[in-house]
């Protein structure tokens, strides 16, 4: 589509890198901004697909690569290897996003990061900011968002500016966090479809650090013991992807929403890094986080802060 600026959120997406680009595309119109379209990076998950299918809302469409000049806004990212392919062919317009910033731009551009539970906070605070009404769909799928990256606010991520404007959103939207979050949440965790290789895949983010490439998956589940009995398949499709793509290791954190707690299978030369990061002994590849269920504020800093040790010694 001609001119038109494709806003999107990161690779593998979830329900808020899906509904940010939705909600991010409805704030520009509001702004004037008509030529705009959210388009996305991977599959839906089953998670996103109950809160679209509640809302009877298509999938944004599917893109795997732009062309050379395309305006773009990003959405719940803003690290080069978690967005579209070629990337750097962009004009980066906007990013909005609650993530760690590792982002450098030859050009002025709008920035926006706050430390909040889920990118859809911030949004939140811009239709406030420009007097925009929030309708009940966009609340909906501002609530959704937030639930899904705080763990119904059960999540160490979670902010006390989360937690005011889910009671707005909540009056807005008509709907309860807690019944209709949960529930969501749920639906997410269903993965008796998927394969080895489409689970790890739910939601799988890649890092670059001190020389290392890693990735870090999460698939959220109320079963722990349903994920580990398949533990070789896992292991398998996971050590293939670290073949193919050159990884110094790989974590792969089954996470129980029902008692807040992750257990993990660590493969790759440099799966070491995980027992000094977290002070802990791997057994059989595995080991379980106690108390631990957010990927950016409790798997990654340590694992970073580890390899920083590293590379100090």
């Amino acid at each position: 589509m001609e001119n038109t600026v494709f806003i999107f959120g990161h690779k593998n997406p979830d329900t808020d890198s899906i509904t940010s680009a939705l909600v991010m595309e409805n704030l520009e119109k509001k702004l004037g901004n008509e030529n705009v379209k959210a388009v996305r990076l991977g599959n839906v998950n089953k998670e996103t697909k109950y809160v679209l299918d509640f809302l009877g809302l298509e999938e944004p469409e599917l893109i795997e690569k732009i062309d050379d000049g395309q305006e773009v806004i990003l959405v719940d990212h803003n690290e080069s290897t978690q967005s579209v392919d070629n990337i750097s062919n962009a004009k980066i317009l906007k990013v909005v996003d609650h993530h760690t910033m590792n982002f450098v731009a030859p050009y002025q551009l709008y920035y926006r990061t706050e430390p909040v539970g889920c990118t859809q906070t911030v949004l939140y605070k811009m239709y406030k900011e420009n007097g925009i009404e929030i309708d009940k769909n966009i609340a909906t799928l501002m609530l959704s968002a937030i639930a899904s990256d705080t763990l119904v606010l059960k999540s160490p991520t979670t902010t006390s500016d989360d937690k005011k404007i889910i009671e707005d959103l909540e009056k807005i939207s008509g709907l309860k966090l807690e019944t209709f979050g949960v529930n969501m949440l749920k639906a997410g965790t269903d993965i008796s479809d998927f394969t080895p290789e489409q689970v790890i895949n739910i939601d799988s983010k890649l890092f670059e650090q001190s020389n290392k490439k890693f990735r870090i998956a999460q698939v959220n589940t109320a079963d722990l013991d349903s994920i580990f009995k398949n533990q070789s398949y896992f292991e398998q499709a996971i050590n293939e992807d670290i073949e193919k793509e050159n990884l110094d290791f790989y974590v792969f954190a089954a996470t129980d929403i029902i008692n807040s707690n992750s257990k993990i299978i660590s493969l790759g030369n440099d799966a070491p890094v995980v027992e000094r990061a977290f002070g802990i002994s791997v057994d059989n590849n595995t080991a379980m986080l106690e108390n631990v269920v957010s990927r950016k504020k409790q798997m990654l800093p340590p694992i970073l802060n580890a390899l920083n040790n590293d590379v100090n010694l």
